[in-house]
């Protein structure tokens, strides 16, 4: 399930986030940023796929900066 919404929270130094979509905020970790950064910027649109995490947690991979 793609994830659409806005970087909310991003510690470069923990390398972790949360993405807003609106009605849920999702987790994501900096090696799930598809680009290999590490980094993205605090309110950047951003699109991810809702995968199962760690420890079974949902959390958002493959996360884009968009438009």
């Amino acid at each position: 399930m793609l994830v659409t919404g806005v970087v909310v929270d991003f510690d470069e130094r923990r390398g972790d986030g949360w993405l807003d979509d609106g009605d849920q905020r999702w987790y994501f970790h900096c090696v799930g940023i598809a680009d290999g950064s590490r980094r993205i910027e605090n309110g950047a649109l951003a699109v991810g796929v809702r995968t199962v995490g760690h420890l079974g947690r949902d959390e958002v991979t493959d996360v884009r900066a968009g438009d």
